[in-house]
């Protein structure tokens, strides 16, 4: 590996981590199509590896600021991971089933619309302010 390839994972672990920290986002949404734009990754390694990054405790110091706050609730977090655990595997079956372009257009439709949905209803609010 290269060291701009070194420096720009940095990067892009620090962008998705800020993002992450500040609304919630980063695997899905920064990591992966940064793999396959900058690093020329396929949407199956991509994925894989966004995976893999949850594995470790990387949104420790995040999650702290936010329990120090009174915004975590750990019973709620547990279940969601619970049912992560076993989302990821079956995901991850079929995933790994299906032709990449089928994926990348799964993909692309869920940020398509929740974006959408979230631009909507938060716009709404926001031209409603007096």
């Amino acid at each position: 590996m290269t060291t701009y390839q070194i420096a720009s994972l940095i990067v892009l672990g620090l962008a998705a981590g800020t993002l992450s920290g500040f609304v919630g986002v980063g695997g899905g949404i920064i990591i992966v199509p940064a793999l396959i734009y900058i690093l020329e990754m396929n949407q199956m390694q991509a994925q894989g590896i966004s995976l893999a990054v949850l594995l470790m405790p990387v949104g420790f110091l995040g999650v702290w600021n936010y329990y120090q706050a009174g915004n975590v609730q750990f019973s709620i977090a547990l279940l969601i991971a619970l049912g992560f655990v076993f989302g990821s595997y079956f995901g991850s079956k079929i995933a790994l089933q299906l032709p990449e372009y089928k994926i990348k257009f799964i993909f692309a439709m869920v940020i398509i619309i929740v974006a959408v949905d979230m631009l909507w209803k938060s716009g709404l609010k926001w031209w409603n302010e007096s």
